[in-house]
């Protein structure tokens, strides 16, 4: 329910674009399809705040049958993120960089298509607005990035479900802004009357950093900035992640920036398309992973 968008990909080409009603209904995602096989793909292109969506499962009709599923994909790639990740306003060609969920779409996001390039398993827990000290909205993602339902401070993700080979992180746009925000209320409950200092600040980073490592001991982490203000010419925030990763001193985590795009609005598509190439070579270089 809410304003959750998925696209429906027949045999890896967009046929459509369905948001789910409020009552459990059916849903038509392709008729006519020639004889032979083929696959769906139920993208959901939305972010989790948008509401929740039950899947109750596919119905065929004649004689169309279901085959055995595809063999588990060998790489595991999980991202943490703000809006850049989840793709806000991807599809906005008018510049006004707009927030309806209709221009936002996870699928042609930086991390989407680096997964899809890897052909990795692809998970993404991402959450406009969000920060590691401070977010928009009341939670961090050191308070959600553990938690099988986001909005559920009870509920607990079982990592052991899923290992993943490299993780990126792409946090701190947020924090960018809001520390230097007084008078916002999310300062006044984080901070009370004074702005953390850097030490806290890279502190706070470290700590989430180290506890993803904890999480997954043989991970490739990878601590990505960018490509908003957080990285433009004088921002501290790259020394930031660049002190918290040298503090932590751990081989296998790494630091990429992605430039910053000189621009008020959120990525575009090509925007995001480059950002996936930069961090596509980062992992060829640092994992050796190469296009299967």
């Amino acid at each position: 329910e809410g304003d959750n968008y998925y696209d429906i990909r027949i045999d890896n080409d967009s046929v459509g674009l369905i948001r789910p009603d409020t009552i459990r209904k059916e849903y038509v995602l392709a008729t006519n399809l020639s004889p032979k096989e083929h696959t769906v793909e139920i993208f959901k292109r939305t972010e989790w705040n948008r509401g929740t969506t039950t899947f109750y499962g596919f119905e065929l009709k004649g004689d169309a049958q279901v085959l055995p599923s595809s063999p588990s994909l060998a790489r595991k790639i999980e991202f943490y993120g703000n809006s850049i990740s989840a793709g806000y306003a991807v599809e906005d060609y008018s510049g006004r960089d707009l927030p309806d969920s209709t221009y936002t779409n996870n699928y042609y996001s930086y991390a989407a298509l680096t997964a899809r390039h890897f052909e990795a398993d692809y998970r993404c827990i991402c959450r406009s607005g969000i920060g590691i000290t401070i977010s928009w909205d009341p939670p961090i993602m050191p308070e959600i990035y553990n938690r099988l339902a986001p909005q559920d401070s009870t509920s607990r993700w079982d990592f052991s479900q899923y290992t993943a080979d490299v993780v990126v992180v792409n946090l701190f746009q947020n924090d960018s802004w809001l520390v230097n925000m007084p008078d916002h209320p999310q300062f006044k409950s984080r901070f009370g009357e004074e702005a953390p200092s850097e030490e806290t600040v890279i502190a706070a980073y470290q700590e989430f950093v180290s506890n993803i490592r904890k999480h997954y001991p043989e991970a490739y982490i990878v601590c990505a900035l960018g490509s908003m203000d957080s990285t433009k010419e004088g921002s501290k925030w790259p020394d930031y992640v660049q002190t918290a990763v040298q503090n932590i001193n751990d081989e296998r985590i790494g630091v990429l920036l992605f430039p910053f795009i000189n621009t008020d609005n959120h990525p575009n598509k090509e925007q995001q398309e480059s950002m996936a190439w930069k961090l596509i070579a980062f992992i060829n270089d640092k994992v050796g992973w190469e296009q299967s």
